[in-house]
């Protein structure tokens, strides 16, 4: 799923591959989940917040709640 500028972001439940390309849709769909695991695993307050919200390392498929978090840290994709 490729967003055009037309097209907002929509807070709702994304798998985590999918979210991982809509911040990097200019890599292959693998490279942009690890691209993101990346992100989280660096930034120990967005884990734990995550963590809070019930996501679990390994959770292939992230809440509403999960994703407004993400949003929240990272900014719109």
């Amino acid at each position: 799923m490729f967003m055009t500028t037309q097209q907002t972001f929509q807070i709702r439940s994304y798998s985590w591959q999918e979210l991982g390309l809509l911040y990097s849709p200019d890599i292959r769909p693998e490279a942009a989940s690890k691209r993101l695991r990346r992100w989280v695993d660096f930034a120990p307050e967005l884990t734990h917040a995550l963590q809070k919200a019930g996501w679990k390392k390994g959770n292939r498929i992230l809440t509403t709640s999960q994703v407004r978090i993400l949003v929240n840290h990272l900014g719109e994709p």
